[in-house]
């Protein structure tokens, strides 16, 4: 039994698969288009609205050091993911590297523990951007009847019971169409979201600068302490355990650069593009970062941001503490609903690709992998899941915690380092366009700032996972270990 969980798919019969024209996916995207998918997809909720959130509740205005931490463990992630990409260039991102490094079990866990990333992930965005578009219609005294804009399990001061979340639905729909219709198409509106966005984000970072308050700034990493969350539990503030909790919240801010290694199989030349696309977008995103939330915590004290300005941070320190700059609060708003957007297409995009690959394994039903005859999409998979995303983001309320997107993140990142390292003691004449240096230091490092991070995130963060795997558990051993097609060709 333990010989078909952990039995690897040989990476001659991966690159043969991709080779299979009923199932392949038209390869339209250069290096320029991948890294701004990275960026569409790093910049974006996390930014906008984790910067205050870590800042208030975890590290002050050390906040950019925790960024740097974050920074540190993508990096050595990315590293690896930028071999992975470069050496099998198929869809499927780090389920793909499991299956052809640690084993068929592993690859199904990592497979199912990616829809907390992308698909629950998009789900609880397109519920902010619901949120921030009504903030944007206020400004034109026009608003969304709180029943047509909330879930029916959601009820307003003055006792209105939400029914469906209409906005979230409508974004996903428009996205859902727009991947449809092909890939190519996606990212040239996502290069233009990039553009908007990071246009928006620069104006703040010229602009803020002048406002900087040095006592703001002062001290830089306060004093430990314990402090009440808004949940109302205690949490550690200040200090190294500040900066380390701090870099846990802020790394959902980076979640998505792993997201460009699921359109491996639309790179025009992967070995060359896939680490291009994977590392500029990571590189540029961690300096924005850096500069956006010094400007942000020397704008306004981080204080602020635990109650008067938990919502809406950036836009609360903006028309407070930045006269003459109203216009710029507009146009953060108008920033945040682009890049909104640009994660939810890029985390479908992601869900349906590993998908993409798990059917064609035989893991998940073969539907998922049916590709369109024109546009040569994996459309039916794109309708599938936005019924399962839209029903989410429609009728559940936005609680989802961003911290259990980033433990399914930092749980896949932590699997690549292992298979990278693993793939090279097994394999080590395998052709690779892109070597990750320093093996196993860099894997290494990989593993202990991600498992850091997810020892950060709480024991409660770890049960909710635990009870998704389970689920996934009874899935693989009731289906998918019976169709796998890698176990019947073995047979």
């Amino acid at each position: 039994m333990l010989s078909k969980l952990f039995k690897v798919k040989p990476l001659s019969k991966l690159l043969e698969d991709s080779q299979d024209q009923s199932h392949s996916l038209k390869r339209t995207l250069g290096p320029f288009n991948l890294t701004l998918l990275g960026i569409g997809a790093i910049i974006g909720a996390g930014l906008f609205v984790r910067t205050a959130a870590a800042a208030a509740d975890h590290a002050g205005a050390a906040v950019t050091i925790s960024y740097i931490v974050a920074a540190v463990g993508c990096a050595f992630a990315g590293l690896c993911y930028a071999e992975f990409a470069s050496s099998i260039p198929i869809a499927g991102s780090a389920y793909t590297y499991s299956y052809a490094t640690v084993g068929e079990f592993v690859a199904w866990i990592i497979g199912w523990d990616l829809i907390l990333e992308y698909a629950f992930g998009a789900a609880t965005v397109a519920i902010a951007w619901s949120e921030y578009l009504n903030k944007l219609l206020a400004n034109w005294n026009l608003q969304i009847p709180y029943e047509w804009s909330h879930s029916p399990f959601e009820t307003s001061i003055s006792g209105i019971v939400g029914i469906v979340n209409l906005p979230a639905i409508l974004i996903l729909v428009l996205v859902t169409l727009l991947l449809i219709r092909g890939t190519q198409q996606s990212a040239f509106i996502n290069g233009i979201i990039v553009v908007i966005k990071v246009a928006i984000v620069l104006l703040f970072i010229v602009f803020g600068w002048s406002f900087i308050n040095p006592i703001n700034h002062t001290p830089m990493i306060p004093e430990p302490s314990i402090i009440k969350s808004s949940l109302g539990n205690d949490i550690s503030f200040g200090g190294v355990m500040g900066i380390l909790g701090g870099a846990g919240v802020v790394f959902f801010a980076f979640i998505g650069f792993d997201a460009v290694s699921t359109a491996a199989q639309e790179a025009k030349n992967p070995k060359r593009d896939m680490p291009i696309g994977i590392l500029a977008s990571l590189a540029i995103c961690t300096v924005l970062y850096i500069l956006f939330s010094y400007v942000l915590t020397g704008i306004a004290n981080y204080t602020d941001f635990r109650i008067a300005g938990k919502e809406a941070s950036v836009t609360y320190a903006i028309s407070n503490y930045m006269p003459g700059f109203e216009w710029l609060a507009l146009l953060i708003t108008i920033a945040i609903l682009a890049g909104f957007s640009s994660v939810i297409l890029v985390m479908l995009l992601g869900q349906t690709r590993v998908f993409f690959s798990m059917a064609r394994d035989g893991l998940v039903p073969s539907v998922f992998s049916d590709v369109h005859p024109k546009y040569r999409t994996p459309y039916k998979s794109n309708i599938i899941f936005f019924i399962f995303v839209g029903l989410f983001a429609g009728f559940i309320p936005g609680s989802v915690a961003g911290d259990m997107t980033s433990i399914g993140t930092l749980f896949a990142f932590v699997l690549v380092c292992v298979g990278v390292w693993i793939l090279r003691v097994k394999n080590p004449d395998m052709p690779r366009g892109f070597k990750t240096p320093l093996v196993p230091l860099v894997p290494i490092l990989g593993i202990i700032v991600c498992a850091a991070m997810i020892y950060g995130l709480g024991a409660e963060n770890w049960m909710r996972l635990g009870v998704w795997l389970m689920i996934g558990f009874v899935i693989y051993f009731t289906y998918s270990i019976k169709n796998s097609v890698l176990q019947k060709d073995s047979k």
